[in-house]
C-alpha cells in the first residue's frame, strides 16, 4: 500500500503557522509521519510555544537547524556561530527560552534516513561537508551541482531546508526538495508537502500553502523589544505589518 510522509521546515517560532499546517495535517484519515527539517527556533518570537507543541507530538522526526545550535550554543555558555544583529536576536530568544526544552533539542541530530516502500530519504537542514558542517546557501543550484555533493549517497530522495524558497530538482539519481520556510513568508500562507510513495517505488510530491491569521504574531513585534525588528519584518514577513489595520 501507499505510503505517506508530510515535511516541514524552518518554522521560526512561527506558531501560529505551525498550528495551521498541523491542523490541516491531522485532518487526512491516512496515517502520516512527519518530518522537521530544522529551525524551529528564531525571528520569530513563539520558540517556546512551537517547541511545546512539536515535542508533545509522537509522530515526528526531527534534523537540527542553525537557529537551534545557536540558542543551544547560548545556553552551554559558548559562542554561535550568528554575529551581529542575528546574534542579538539569539541572546535574546535565548534569555526567554523555557530550559526544560534543553534535553530534547540536544538529542536531536544532524541528518536522519528511512524507508518508505523500498525508497530511500536523507533528512537534513541543509546539504552538509563530510565533517557535518553546514554548507554556504547556494542561490543558484543545479542538479547537476547537487548530484556532484551527494555522488555517495545512496538515497533516492534529500529533503532540505534552511534556503527558505522552494526547491524541487530530479535527476537520474534521485529527488531534491525543499518546500520552503513554514514561519517565513511575505503572505499569510504556510508552506509544507505531502509525499506519497507508491507501493511500486514512484514519488509524488505535493506542495501545500495554508492561510492562517498572522496579524498576532507580526503586530507582537511591536510591543516586544525584539533586536533587529524591523530588519526581521522587512527581510521575512515582507512588512506586511504596515497593511494590518
Amino acid at each position: 500500500m501507499e505510503q505517506k510522509l508530510a515535511i516541514l521546515t524552518d518554522i521560526h517560532g512561527n506558531y501560529s503557522a505551525l498550528k495551521a499546517v498541523l491542523d490541516e495535517i491531522d485532518q487526512d484519515n491516512e496515517k502520516i509521519h512527519i518530518h522537521c527539517l530544522g529551525d524551529l527556533i528564531g525571528i520569530g518570537h513563539e520558540t517556546n510555544e512551537v517547541l511545546d507543541l512539536m515535542f508533545s507530538r509522537k509522530d515526528i522526526s526531527f534534523v537540527i537547524g542553525n537557529h537551534d545550535q545557536a540558542i543551544l550554543d547560548i545556553l552551554a555558555g559558548g559562542k554561535p556561530d550568528s554575529r551581529g544583529a542575528e546574534r542579538e536576536h539569539h541572546q535574546w530568544i535565548a534569555e526567554h527560552f523555557n530550559h526544560d526544552f534543553i534535553p530534547h533539542l540536544e538529542q536531536i541530530p544532524k541528518k536522519s534516513t528511512a524507508v518508505y516502500n523500498g525508497q530511500r530519504f536523507l533528512f537534513t537542514h541543509y546539504h552538509l561537508t563530510d565533517d557535518e558542517k553546514l554548507l554556504p546557501v547556494d542561490y543558484e543550484p543545479t542538479v547537476k551541482k547537487l548530484d556532484a555533493h551527494y555522488q555517495e549517497s545512496q538515497a533516492d530522495m534529500v529533503c532540505f531546508g534552511h534556503h527558505h524558497v522552494v526547491h524541487h530538482f530530479k535527476s537520474h539519481e534521485r529527488i531534491y526538495f525543499n518546500p520552503g520556510s513554514l514561519g517565513c513568508q511575505h503572505k499569510p500562507l504556510a508552506p509544507y508537502a505531502i509525499v506519497t510513495v507508491r507501493e511500486s517505488g514512484n514519488i509524488d510530491v505535493s506542495l501545500k500553502e495554508v492561510p492562517y491569521d498572522n496579524k498576532e504574531f507580526l503586530m507582537s513585534y511591536s510591543r516586544l523589544p525584539i533586536p533587529a525588528k524591523e530588519f526581521v519584518l522587512k527581510n521575512f514577513y515582507g512588512n506586511q505589518h504596515l497593511y494590518l489595520e
